[in-house]
């Protein structure tokens, strides 16, 4: 499919995305808040900052855009069709930024979770359900 804005447009569209307090974020933290999880938000102490610490549970959780982290099998997971050398390294680089502070957290007795935007979208509560049962020990 074709690009339908130019590149000026695209280039400002891009801009504005921002890694911090996203939708699907605000969404997982409200639902958070009303399951009775208290958290700390991007804790710079943390190697990638999570984007919610609840320490209570020595766990970090990260909420990643299927696009940006390249969720596999999801259909947001797209590759632009223009300049794909740019994005392909671009995406490389953010799938071993993930890896490496993953492994840096649970290496120092950190849980990581994982929440991707996609499963937000489809069921909200089902996914914070399964987080609240990870964290109590139920599932």
């Amino acid at each position: 499919m074709a690009d339908t804005l130019t590149s000026e447009r695209r280039s400002w569209n891009m801009s504005r995305i921002r890694g911090r307090n996203t939708g699907p974020e605000l969404r997982l933290r409200s639902l958070l808040h009303c399951a009775g999880f208290r958290y700390r938000l991007h804790a710079k102490q943390l190697p990638g900052r999570p984007d919610v610490v609840l320490t209570k549970y020595r766990t970090a959780i990260f909420v990643h855009g299927c696009f940006w982290h390249r969720h596999p099998g999801c259909r947001n997971a797209t590759t632009p069709s223009t300049r794909r050398e740019f994005w392909q390294e671009k995406f490389d680089g953010n799938v071993s930024r993930d890896a490496r502070n993953q492994a840096a957290l649970e290496a120092t007795g950190w849980t990581v979770l994982i929440v991707w935007e996609c499963e937000l979208k489809a069921d909200a509560e089902g996914v914070v359900r399964r987080l609240a049962d990870q964290l109590r020990g139920d599932g």
